[in-house]
């Protein structure tokens, strides 16, 4: 089959959540298909990162680089026409162009979009092919919830963000044929009366890559990571290291906290103390886990599903998350997870008691150890988002 796929941003680094779901979607797919990418870039693509992917498109790589006087007029032009900011920010005249011509002379059976930002380049070819939506996560609820917690004087302009992304996540719908999303609790977020229709493609998670390594030392005695500029993840940082982290120093009074991941906002760099580190992008996040003895992802905002936490989970740390997180996952308290609680005291406890005692520690590591394992592999998934195809 040929196979055109069209991504937001270009699959590697894998630095980011949608980055990572469609490179090891794309890893899948190029064994069984004739791929086409075509993905916009807002920075330079390196030549290690597409010699990287270009093995993966026997049916062709392009990619059109945004550059930011046209997004900044790109995204005026979606705020007057009463669009999101964030179709506005990756709908460009020229890739559109790019994108019609593939469609022309690549001739594909089926496309592939990923996430709702991209539907835009679809919108005339409603009915005319066979097309697939992924929505991954829903973009207004985050937007929702962001909302309400940011400065007074921003919540009017995320409101009606996440007004606009909530009406535009329906009316694209009816452009695709199938639609695919990561959770039930992503599914149930989307305001369409067909919503039962979307499948539900879990992400995967490489085993051979993140797993155990027992002979490192350990430096910190809690992680957390990711994409540090993205605000779900700041507000989990700040959450853990101001409110979580006192409450379990009032036990231990010693305990390190490391909050590694890449572009590290202001606020995520004014954590750093003498028992908090901020290290920013890590060329090997594995390393990160293997150094560190309990895993944290205390996230209130936010959608999808948690990778961080799967790679945890596959490196055989302890974890511990909320019911907003775990929700996607599918955990069980107390036994993949030591806790699932949005309370601080609570996710405290649950820190201060792994930290103190070893057996519970390596039990609960080793029961998420084994979930991962079962219950989330690329192959698995993926082999459900390439059923639609057919």
């Amino acid at each position: 089959m040929k196979l055109l796929v069209l991504l937001s941003r270009f699959p590697f680094p894998l630095d980011k959540g949608d980055k990572l779901r469609a490179y090891h979607q794309l890893r899948f797919l190029a064994a069984h298909h004739e791929v086409c990418l075509f993905a916009l870039s807002d920075e330079a693509v390196s030549p290690e990162a597409e010699a990287l992917v270009s093995p993966l498109c026997r049916g062709g790589l392009v990619v059109h680089r945004l550059r930011r006087p046209r997004i900044a007029s790109n995204m005026t032009w979606a705020l007057l026409a009463g669009r999101p900011l964030q179709v506005g920010y990756f709908h460009d005249a020229h890739a559109q162009h790019k994108i019609d011509a593939l469609l022309q002379s690549f001739k594909p059976d089926h496309v592939y979009c990923q996430l709702i930002r991209m539907a835009e380049y679809l919108r005339s070819h409603a009915g005319q092919r066979n097309m697939t939506l992924d929505y991954m996560d829903v973009f207004s609820a985050g937007m929702a919830r962001r909302a309400t917690q940011a400065p007074r004087w921003q919540r009017r302009v995320f409101a009606l963000e996440a007004k606009r992304l909530q009406a535009y996540e329906t009316e694209a719908f009816g452009w695709f044929q199938h639609h695919t999303i990561i959770s039930d609790q992503d599914r149930q977020l989307i305001q369409h009366p067909c919503r039962d229709q979307i499948q539900i493609v879990l992400n995967g998670i490489d085993t051979d890559f993140f797993k155990p390594q027992p002979d490192t030392p350990k430096k910190y005695d809690v992680l957390f990571c990711g994409n540090m500029g993205y605000h779900p993840n700041i507000d989990a940082a700040c959450f853990l290291a101001e409110e979580i982290m006192p409450l379990v120093r009032q036990v231990l009074p010693d305990a390190r906290l490391l909050v590694a991941g890449t572009t590290p906002a202001a606020r995520v760099l004014a954590l750093a103390s003498a028992h908090t580190e901020v290290s920013g992008w890590v060329p090997d996040i594995r390393e990160a886990y293997a150094a560190s003895r309990v895993f944290v992802a205390a996230m209130r905002v936010g959608t999808g599903l948690q990778n961080k936490l799967l790679e945890a989970m596959a490196m055989r740390l302890p974890c511990v998350t909320t019911p907003l997180a775990n929700n996607a996952l599918g955990g069980t308290h107390g036994q993949e997870l030591s806790v699932v609680a949005a309370d601080a005291s609570v996710l405290a406890e649950a820190i201060t008691m792994l930290l103190s005692d070893a057996v519970a520690a390596d039990k609960l590591a080793h029961h998420g150890h084994e979930f991962v394992k079962e219950h989330f592999t690329w192959p698995g998934a993926t082999a459900r988002l390439e059923a639609l195809f057919c």
